[in-house]
């Protein structure tokens, strides 16, 4: 299943969340949590692991209309976008919405699902 949006960049870890972070912002989207994983597995379980970082980015009027429209759907927010750096190169990554329409049979998601979709593969594309 392909259950998310990805691209692979030159650019350096931390410039691809520098970029990724300012395309959300233009999108409408914040980031309202920041998972080091690296960071987190070392401290926590003393596990050596490559740079990733889960980033939960969330726009407010999209939210609050799947809110209105499926309450169960907090289960899904935020948006997770995830940035790694893996054997040289920098890939990015959202999840795609639209599986939403494949866990909740509601079809006023869809809509919704299809507008945030078009939104993340424009931040995914200009990074």
């Amino acid at each position: 299943m392909n259950y998310g949006i990805s691209t692979t960049t030159s650019l350096s870890y931390e410039q691809a969340v520098a970029k990724v972070t300012e395309e959300l912002k233009k999108e409408g989207f914040g980031i309202l949590t920041t998972i080091d994983v690296k960071e987190t597995l070392k401290k926590k379980i003393d596990v050596d692991f490559h740079k990733y970082i889960i980033l939960g980015a969330c726009n407010p009027p999209f939210a609050h209309k799947a809110l209105q429209a499926e309450e169960q759907v907090g289960l899904l927010l935020p948006c997770n976008v995830i940035v790694y750096e893996k054997e040289g190169r920098t890939t990015i990554s959202a999840f795609n919405p639209l599986i939403m329409g494949q866990l909740i049979s509601n079809p006023a998601m869809q809509p919704i699902a299809e507008e945030v979709k078009a939104r993340l593969e424009r931040v995914i594309a200009a990074v």
